[in-house]
């Protein structure tokens, strides 16, 4: 069972399918798809309980995880964080954030829990993880996390090629 992390001021649990609506609402606004390689524009609530009904899988095989972020005292998703890809001590992290969240250290929060936990609690040894190159704020988490600049490459993404950062470091 995935065990839920705290910090000073989240929870992070994992998805219920009754958060599929709030997913679609957050997750589909443009200025994420933009930011993101793997949101669609538009981002319906059936897509969202599609994403959602594979996180439970994911787990138990242990190649994944994917957390909600949600503020303590109250339940409402507010963005997610998780290691799509989890491979012998080897996590790629993602994570996005509904926009009315931006700017509040609140991804950093996220995703160092999530770093810190899954290496004192499930062997995590190194780190990758990418932004697409206009994406500051994620640059600004990144950072803040001590991942090392690895390399750019251009990947096709939502249609056109785009420049991606990519970061790695050994914890």
């Amino acid at each position: 069972m995935q065990k839920d992390i705290e910090t000073h001021r989240l929870v992070l649990r994992a998805f219920k399918l009754s958060d599929s609506e709030r997913v679609a609402r957050l997750a589909g606004e443009k200025v994420i798809a933009d930011m993101t390689a793997n949101i669609p524009h538009p981002y319906e609530p059936a897509m969202a309980r599609q994403w959602i009904q594979t996180h439970q899988d994911q787990f138990m095989e242990g190649d994944g995880v994917v957390y909600a972020i949600t503020m303590k005292g109250c339940d409402d998703i507010i963005g997610a964080v998780g290691f799509p890809k989890l491979d012998n001590g080897l996590g790629e992290l993602g994570y996005w954030l509904g926009v009315p969240y931006w700017g509040q250290g609140i991804a950093f929060e996220a995703a160092k829990a999530l770093v810190e936990f899954y290496k004192d609690h499930h062997g995590l040894i190194e780190l990758h993880v990418m932004h697409l190159a206009e994406n500051q704020r994620s640059k600004s988490v990144i950072r803040k996390l001590g991942v090392d600049h690895a390399e750019n490459m251009i990947r096709h993404i939502h249609g056109q090629d785009r420049e991606i950062c990519v970061y790695k470091s050994v914890l």
